[in-house]
């Protein structure tokens, strides 16, 4: 089986067929453009520093101060995203699934909260989605875990009334 000749200026040694041109040089611009000059003028740097004056005079700042115009203005938070608003119910959410740890009313409000706070973020593009979720997450978790205790104590006292049924009749 025979392949075509490598083309782009590759020298392939287990290629017989002779080479269509040499191989490029890297050193030479690869158009038929010289390379081009340094540029020519007057000197940037033929100025006397030491010669006394004003180096800045009549330069101006974009805000209109005088000095140099290099430096950009000063604007207050530069460098620094602004603020971005959380939403209210994101952090009722979390707090009220985190209250709901103690008293087993408010964990299932918290969840439900995280839910409506987390349309709510989609829609406006609030921040605070964590809190939702986190209000959902723990919400959630808080009221199961309290429904297998409610379950639990269920199933004693049954238990207990079964047993107090059978052992004061006799049988």
């Amino acid at each position: 089986m025979t392949y075509p000749p490598p083309s782009g200026g590759w020298n392939d040694p287990a290629w017989s067929g002779q080479q269509s041109s040499p191989p490029a040089d890297p050193a030479r611009p690869v158009s038929g453009n010289p390379v081009p000059t340094q540029p020519t003028g007057s000197d940037p740097y033929a100025a006397d520093p030491y010669a006394g004056g004003d180096p800045y005079a009549g330069m101006m700042h974009a805000s209109g101060q005088p000095g140099p115009a290099a430096y950009p203005p000063a604007y207050p938070n530069y460098g620094y995203a602004p603020a971005m608003r959380t939403n209210g119910l994101a952090i009722a959410a979390l707090v009220l699934a985190l209250v709901g740890i103690g008293s087993c009313v408010t964990a299932p409000i918290g969840a439900i909260l995280g839910h409506v706070a987390q349309k709510q973020i989609r829609e406006t593009g609030e921040g605070g989605e964590g809190m939702a979720k986190a209000g959902i997450i723990v919400g959630w978790i808080v009221t199961g875990l309290y429904l297998l205790v409610v379950l639990f104590y269920v199933a004693i006292i049954v238990f207990a009334i079964s047993q107090a049924d059978t052992s004061s009749t006799g049988y």
